[in-house]
């Protein structure tokens, strides 16, 4: 039947009511639309809710708090590095006295004068001591770095045969420690006949294991998309391994070169090497230190000079110590 003129009108009606009712409720929604880019609006509730989290996790007095418990840490960690620099210019009166104190009262230079006494006295001359030092050092620190950085490229980046077999094996042997491997280390120099030389304190460290094993892990982060341009630009492997792995991987080399360079400064090497002027620095501290109470001064001289040395090494490179930390614990 059809519809008289009274239902349309009425059906037209509620019609326009239901249309005006979803016009008014997108009118709402679109108010609470942001007509910024996607961009800008989750960069700016990034912010909002960092801002938040610092105001529920931060207070002032929080902030004093860790303020004072890392400054009292610091002042533990470098209390015996300052008594080391003081008690190097103390007369032997301040020396022995109890409580100690920790800075000098009354400073000299005695004891550096001793120590110019006892090395001038000497059958070898101290001179010779520090060159046996340096010499050892500096080779056995960087050959360590470059052969480990070299088989942890060939390991990391390469399909060697055995290659996990291989891996595991330096993973394992870094459970063993020094006093461990001695009596091996010691059969196989004499076989060779490097004992009484400076090769058998640098070979053993040249061929460690914990420089191949962090310089692995470090270069498994590289890209090989590196790898592959450099070679389709022409670069041989010794040139990609140069110029593109090593920049990429300093934070690691730059760490090893600072462990190598502190235990290799402060060896002694008395159980490869006997003869006098083949021997180390730390042997002619322990000599000195051996002559009693007397040359405790002297004593407390060579100790600073010693130490100078290793901290300005790290003191220079203490950002890319920082970083190799940083990374690892990422790992």
């Amino acid at each position: 039947m059809a519809k008289t003129k009274a239902e349309q009108l009425n059906e037209e009606t509620t019609q326009n009511l239901e249309l005006s009712k979803k016009e008014k409720q997108n009118l709402k929604k679109a108010r609470h639309i942001d007509s910024r880019p996607f961009a800008e609006i989750s960069d700016l509730k990034i912010r909002s809710r960092s801002k938040k989290k610092k105001r529920i996790n931060r207070s002032l007095a929080g902030d004093i708090a860790l303020f004072v418990f890392l400054a009292f840490c610091g002042i533990l960690s470098i209390l015996p590095l300052i008594m080391i620099v003081n008690n190097a210019f103390k007369p032997l009166d301040e020396i022995f006295k109890f409580p100690p104190n920790i800075f000098v009262r009354n400073p000299t230079l005695n004891n550096f004068a001793d120590l110019a006494v006892v090395l001038g006295t000497s059958l070898v001359p101290f001179s010779r001591y520090l060159f046996n030092t340096v010499y050892v050092t500096i080779l056995g620190t960087f050959g360590h770095v470059i052969i480990a950085s070299m088989c942890a490229y060939v390991l990391s980046k390469y399909r060697v045969p055995g290659g996990a077999f291989i891996f595991n094996l330096i993973v394992y042997s870094l459970m063993f420690p020094s006093s461990v491997t001695a009596t091996p280390n010691y059969i196989i120099l004499n076989s060779l006949g490097l004992i009484d030389t400076h090769w058998s304190i640098i070979l053993p460290v040249v061929g460690g294991s914990m420089g191949l094993f962090l310089m692995r892990q470090f270069m498994n982060g590289i890209s090989m998309d590196y790898i592959e341009s450099a070679k389709l630009d022409g670069a041989s492997e010794f040139r990609i391994y140069l110029q593109i792995v090593m920049p990429l991987v300093k934070p690691a080399w730059i760490t090893l070169i600072i462990l190598n360079f502190q235990s290799l400064w402060n060896t002694g090497g008395t159980t490869t090497i006997y003869r006098e002027d083949f021997k180390m620095l730390s042997y002619a501290i322990n000599q000195i230190a051996s002559a009693g109470v007397a040359r405790t001064g002297t004593l407390n001289a060579v100790a600073l000079i010693m130490i100078i040395v290793p901290i300005a090494v790290f003191i220079f490179s203490q950002s890319n110590v920082m970083e190799t930390m940083q990374h690892s614990g990422m790992k």
